[in-house]
C-alpha cells in the first residue's frame, strides 16, 4: 500500500507542513518509512493522531501534556480512571487562570477609572502602577 505524502497529510488534519516535520521531530507522531527518494510515506491513521493532537491543544493541553494523553491512549499501561484524574488536574489548573486574569482585570478595571483619559502622561495612574 502506497503511503501519504507530507503535504496530503498536513492537507487532511488541516495543519501546516512544518506542523508535521515539528511533530515528528517531537516523537508526537512516528517517523515514517521512506521510499527509496527519500520521501516521507504516512499512513491514514497519522491524520487521526495529528488532529487529537490539535483538538488537546484548543481544549489547552500542552504538546508536553498531549505527549501523555497519547501515551495514555495508545494504551500504555492506563485506564479511564487516569484520563479523568488527568482531566481534572487541568481544570484545576484553568480554574487557577482564570482566577488570575479576574484578578488582573479587576486591577486594571480599577486603574483605569483613575485616569484623567487625558493630559501629561506624568501622573498617569496606570503607568505609575507598572513603575511599582
Amino acid at each position: 500500500m502506497k503511503g501519504l505524502t507530507i503535504s496530503q497529510v498536513a492537507k487532511g488534519a488541516d495543519v501546516n507542513v512544518e506542523t508535521v516535520r515539528y511533530y515528528e521531530r517531537i516523537g508526537l507522531i512516528s517517523k515514517p518509512p521512506r521510499t527509496e527518494s527519500g520521501y516521507r510515506q504516512f499512513s491514514v491513521e497519522v491524520i487521526q493522531r495529528i488532529k487529537f493532537i490539535k483538538r488537546a491543544q484548543e481544549l489547552g493541553f500542552t504538546l508536553s501534556e498531549v505527549k501523555k494523553l497519547l501515551f495514555i491512549s495508545d494504551g500504555q499501561n492506563y485506564d479511564c480512571y487516569d484520563i479523568q484524574q488527568f482531566a481534572s488536574k487541568k481544570i484545576e489548573e484553568i480554574q487557577q487562570k482564570i482566577s488570575d486574569l479576574e484578578k488582573i482585570k479587576s486591577i486594571l478595571y480599577d486603574l483605569s477609572k483613575k485616569c484623567p483619559g487625558q493630559g501629561s502622561t506624568d501622573k498617569c495612574p496606570i503607568l505609575e502602577k507598572f513603575k511599582e
